[in-house]
């Protein structure tokens, strides 16, 4: 018998990967599914799948959110359908080539989808949520978001983009029944590493999370009430001490003076 619905749950780059095992973790949790990819094959066999183990609503769009047809498609589902309690901004597309050796339209299209995208999908959930007085916005970001230099420089620049989207609405949203999460995963065994030119099987597997471990310990974080969860760092509280000596440097910028070093 399936559980009581938690509402919907919308997810962005649900056919595989980390997107798939979000789909499946949160359809076992009660929620029934808007499951949004470019393919549509993969997303009914998930789809027909999950219904059958969980007996929860699955709905599935096929949509190219680089494609700004298909992004607004998405847009009007998250605006119009009140039964959405929940987006998972998974889509997106990674790089691991030096910033020179990467074509700059490549590079074009990897920030229309990791931050225009995603921007515009939280733009859409976020006054409905607000509304409502409750919703979740999941952002999967990376560890390179306070790491740039690991990997593309881009890349690297559109998740620390996630990460401060984030951190800022939440900060803004929290008292109105809003609760946003940045993911920021590691190395995890999906098909983004192939994608991006080098196969996870190159990396030592001693760094490389699976997808499933990533999202449960996600989730975990998520109902802890966390606003950015690091699965692979050990040690939280090196998280805690960065994320107070940020607090105290934002407070020490407020002075008509210039810094004694530089006069």
């Amino acid at each position: 018998m399936a559980l009581s619905s938690k509402g919907t749950a919308l997810i962005t780059g649900a056919s595989s990967g980390i997107g798939a095992v979000y789909a499946d973790r949160l359809a076992r949790q009660g929620y029934d599914l808007i499951l949004v990819a470019r393919s549509q094959a993969k997303l009914n066999a998930l789809a027909n799948h999950l219904s059958n183990e969980t007996g929860r609503a699955i709905e599935v769009v096929t949509a190219d959110l680089k494609q700004k047809a298909d992004l607004i498609k998405v847009e009007s589902i998250l605006r119009n359908d009140a039964s959405i309690t929940l987006l998972v901004n998974n889509a997106g597309v990674g790089g691991v080539m030096p910033l020179l050796g990467s074509p700059v339209d490549d590079m074009e299209d990897m920030v229309t989808l990791n931050v225009t995208a995603l921007m515009r999908l939280s733009y859409a959930v976020a006054p409905g949520f607000v509304a409502r007085g409750t919703g979740t916005v999941i952002n999967i970001a990376s560890i390179v978001a306070i790491a740039p230099e690991i990997l593309n420089g881009v890349y690297g620049g559109t998740k620390a983009f996630v990460l401060g989207l984030s951190q800022s609405m939440h900060h803004e949203l929290a008292d109105k029944g809003v609760h946003v999460q940045a993911v920021l995963p590691g190395a995890t065994a999906t098909n983004f590493w192939s994608e991006a030119g080098n196969p996870v099987e190159n990396l030592p597997q001693e760094i490389v999370m699976s997808a499933e471990d990533m999202v449960d310990a996600a989730l975990l974080g998520l109902a802890r009430g966390e606003v950015v969860t690091i699965p692979s760092l050990h040690e939280g509280d090196k998280w805690d001490t960065y994320e107070s000596q940020r607090q105290v440097l934002s407070g020490s910028f407020g002075h008509s003076s210039v810094a004694p070093r530089y006069r």
